[in-house]
């Protein structure tokens, strides 16, 4: 009798599941999405092919589900990370490097390439994550607006704005440059366009 790798066969299947969705990531990570297969993610993942499809109708499918597997992990431990933060610029400045660390690490398509490869009913699905980024971004924007560390502005224009600047410096990275430094550049940059000011210290202060 073969055995039994997860103690049910609801755990067995989201264990399976997993190993498809890391399969997956690994090689966006390694090769990208252009010519990926349904055969390389189950060699990868170690499964049958014919196991792929249980799970997943075709590659659009396991795209979405891993964008959204993927974005929804990042959105819960962005919110706990910026609950421990009392300043919007600082706020700001975990969002801008949360968001330049994952845009790297995940190796996702941006916005409108996802767009040009997916159905209008799957790009959907992924909307309603990339409207919790906004939203979670606009609030921030906002609040500093509120406590005066920000000047008034159209804060969903914006969201706009600071996520373009982070999906084209994501796509221009250079080797040359250390991430750190590149991280670091797009954070003073990003405070610098909503008008964030600064002490001697470096600490952020009101707008008098």
């Amino acid at each position: 009798m073969p055995r039994i790798a997860a103690p049910t066969n609801a755990a067995q299947r989201e264990q399976t599941q997993r190993k498809i969705l890391d399969a997956f990531g690994e090689l966006l990570f390694s090769h990208g999405l252009p010519g990926l297969t349904m055969t390389d993610v189950a060699r990868t993942a170690g499964v049958g092919r014919t196991a792929v499809y249980n799970y997943f109708a075709d590659l659009e499918q396991l795209l979405v589900a891993y964008a959204l597997d993927e974005t929804g992990r990042f959105v819960t431990e962005l919110k706990t990370d910026l609950d421990g933060l009392d300043n919007p610029v600082d706020k700001l400045s975990l969002y801008v490097r949360a968001q330049l660390e994952d845009l790297s690490r995940r190796h996702l398509p941006p916005g409108p390439a996802m767009r040009s490869v997916l159905s209008g009913d799957s790009f959907a699905k992924l909307a309603v994550h990339v409207g919790e980024l906004n939203q979670l971004l606009a609030d921030i924007l906002r609040e500093g607006m509120d406590q005066h560390y920000l000047p008034e502005a159209d804060a969903d224009a914006l969201v706009q704005l600071i996520h373009g600047s982070l999906t084209a410096s994501a796509s221009r990275r250079n080797a040359d440059t250390p991430d750190a430094d590149r991280v670091a550049a797009a954070v003073r940059f990003i405070q610098a366009g909503v008008g964030a000011v600064f002490d001697d210290g470096g600490r952020p202060t009101t707008i008098p």
